[in-house]
């Protein structure tokens, strides 16, 4: 009779821990950004399946964003949003994060191609947001 061994918790999937860790909303979508190559391990590129350990830095670029994640622990499954910190550990730059806040402004600035000049409410509004 052979026994199994225990499975390793010092260890996880990649694409496994960045869900767990709320990078992203499904492990689907983990990997297939690892696929994709916007993840990597200690810079370098990692596939889904590779084992995150404690210590190790994981890079994620999600659109023109880059998170940077050191690993503490390893989950057994999907975590609280509070005990993220006994997890991982934020290394992202805070220059990062304001980019990101301007992104999302410029965004609602947009107007749409051919949609002429902005009326006079929506001056007022503009106004309202610079001021």
């Amino acid at each position: 009779m052979t026994s199994t061994p225990a499975p390793d918790r010092s260890a996880a999937r990649l694409d496994k821990w960045l869900w767990a860790m709320r990078v992203f909303k499904t492990r689907a979508l983990a990997t297939d950004a690892c696929r994709a190559g916007s993840v990597a391990v200690n810079e370098l590129v990692a596939k889904p399946a590779r084992e995150v350990h404690a210590g190790e830095v994981v890079t994620v670029k999600q659109g023109l964003f880059t998170r940077t994640l050191r690993v503490v622990g390893v989950p057994k499954s999907r975590i609280g949003a509070k005990l993220l910190p006994e997890y991982c550990a934020d290394l992202t730059p805070p220059e990062e994060y304001e980019r990101l806040r301007e992104r999302s402004v410029q965004q609602v600035l947009a107007r749409e191609k051919g949609s002429g000049r902005p009326t006079k409410k929506e001056r007022r509004v503009l106004d309202e947001l610079f001021e």
